[in-house]
């Protein structure tokens, strides 16, 4: 199959459904993008508030964890724009009001391209297939396309807030099943370690951590044809244009 051509980037939107996500996800991609000077925004669907194991902990100390700590992983991997939409963990749900935040955030930020999880369930490793990541997905599919583009999409966010209309040229999924571009994050992979230990109420009690990601990213460098050593992320590529 052909690969689509290239697409100029030199700025990119994160959307995903929970903090930690796009750390599992791409975060040695990030660090590698913001290296050669591309800038990245995140867009947190939910704060995360059902996450965690500490029972003593309220939900509403969960929420500001949760943001605090990715906001210092997206800082280990040259983030500093994080958007957060605040809608509920674990209720995550494809409506029109999600789709207009979304949009919102594209109009704002502007991106070439942006990552998205997988709006399809992978029935290899449900882990990736968490109902919220499979919302945010497809809510941020909707809102690349028609919704962002379109002056008559949620027309709220041109006739009140003045934000106009802006079309993405590419799409990156993350866990979609069938990848067919690869980012070699060799050089990056301690940065995605270290952006993921910033999630201590999630990934604390783990142990062998470094050892998972090494053998998922030397998996995936497997998969995209990558020389023996080599470690890489692994996404599904749309043109959008």
């Amino acid at each position: 199959m052909t690969q689509p051509a290239a697409v100029d980037v030199d700025r990119i939107l994160v959307v995903t459904a929970h903090p930690d996500d796009v750390d599992f996800g791409a975060a040695g991609s990030i660090a590698r993008w913001t290296s050669e000077g591309i800038q990245v925004s995140y867009c947190v669907c939910t704060d995360g508030d059902a996450g965690g194991f500490d029972e003593a902990i309220s939900r509403a100390d969960m929420a500001r964890l949760r943001r605090e700590e990715q906001t210092n992983a997206a800082a280990a991997v040259g983030v500093t724009d994080l958007h957060w939409l605040a809608y509920a963990d674990g209720r995550l749900s494809v409506s029109h009001e999600l789709r207009r935040d979304i949009s919102r955030v594209i109009r704002v930020v502007r991106p070439q391209r942006v990552l998205l999880p997988s709006p399809e369930r992978n029935f290899d490793r449900i882990f990736a297939s968490h109902p919220d990541h499979l919302a945010a997905g497809e809510a941020a599919l909707c809102a690349v396309y028609p919704d962002s583009r379109n002056p008559f999409a949620h027309p709220e966010l041109l006739e009140e807030e003045r934000l106009e209309p802006w079309t993405v040229a590419e799409v990156y999924i993350m866990g979609y099943p069938k990848a067919d571009t690869w980012v070699d994050i060799t050089d990056t992979f301690d940065r995605k370690v270290a952006a993921l230990r910033c999630h201590a109420s999630q990934v604390g009690h783990r142990e062998g951590l470094d050892e998972m990601l090494r053998a998922w990213s030397t998996a995936i460098a497997q998969q995209g044809g990558l020389p023996e050593g080599r470690l890489a992320e692994g996404f599904r590529r749309l043109v959008a244009v």
